[in-house]
């Protein structure tokens, strides 16, 4: 077990927020994902809501949020501040090329039954040390599963000329690869990603995309994919703006001693006119 597994726990109750059909959503949403000014700078939201994009039920912690700048670098947050509802925080932008923001985590999970009582490891908000798991988790108990999980929430800007170097996968949990890359949609010309599983296809990954807004409409207005046996996805944007996609994967091929692995994926992108 490895340090992932403690931001997991902290984690352990958002992975549902991400996932189609929750009522509350976790993202992260910047101001802009396109900027070309001399000293490009960008303002964050993140937060967990009812509605896209409205910070409505609780801001989301910025402990465990990290930049990846055009080259990979690890780029620091600026002003971070966590209120009520929402977390907010800069971005300087003082190389070109694209970077990626996120929040990701790694680990086992697992229930078992217990003097006829359901019990799950690691608690809702519980910080697990190594070897904890190995500690806690009785390999002997009753209706034990133990699910390998992943959970991932991103957004990504570019300042100038876009590249791809931030975009490449860890190869770790559900994750989205770009074939267009995602400061380049504009209405009208379809977008192209490809959804993984620890670097392979996630064939048969369920998607929606929901367009920000949703507090003024009477319909969330989804659209809902499944990606292919490539584990790709094609998305023609209906309209400009700000969306949100969510992911979520599931099989019986997870490593020992897990028996099942499910992945958790969602992302922000600015779709722009032609």
């Amino acid at each position: 077990m490895n340090k992932t597994l403690a931001a997991l726990a902290i984690l352990a109750g958002l992975s549902s927020l991400v996932a189609p059909a929750q009522a509350h959503r976790a993202w992260i949403l910047p101001a802009a994902t396109v900027l070309s000014s001399e000293d490009p700078w960008v303002t964050f939201d993140a937060a967990i809501s009812n509605d896209i994009f409205h910070p409505d039920y609780h801001a989301l912690g910025l402990e465990g949020v990290e930049v990846a700048g055009p080259n990979s670098e690890a780029v620091a947050l600026q002003n971070p501040h966590t209120g009520k509802y929402r977390s907010t925080f800069d971005l300087a932008l003082a190389r070109a090329g694209t970077y990626k923001v996120y929040r990701a985590s790694n680990g086992p999970t697992a229930t078992w039954t217990e003097n006829g009582e359901r019990r799950r490891w690691p608690g809702r908000g519980a910080s697990p040390a190594p070897g904890d798991f190995e500690r806690e988790v009785p390999m002997d108990a009753q209706d034990l599963k133990i699910t390998q999980s992943s959970w991932r929430i991103e957004t990504f800007v570019t300042a100038g000329q876009p590249n791809e170097t931030a975009l490449a996968p860890g190869n770790i949990g559900l994750e989205l690869v770009p074939v267009t890359h995602p400061n380049d949609l504009y209405v009208g010309e379809p977008a192209s990603f490809r959804l993984l599983i620890d670097g392979e296809p996630a064939a048969g990954a369920k998607v929606s995309v929901l367009a920000a807004g949703m507090r003024y409409r009477d319909s969330q207005l989804a659209i809902e994919l499944t990606a292919d046996e490539a584990g790709l996805v094609v998305i023609d944007w209906p309209r400009a703006g700000m969306y949100f996609l969510e992911a979520d994967y599931a099989d019986d091929r997870a490593r020992a001693p897990a028996t099942a692995r499910r992945g958790a994926y969602a992302a922000t992108f600015e779709v722009l006119p032609l």
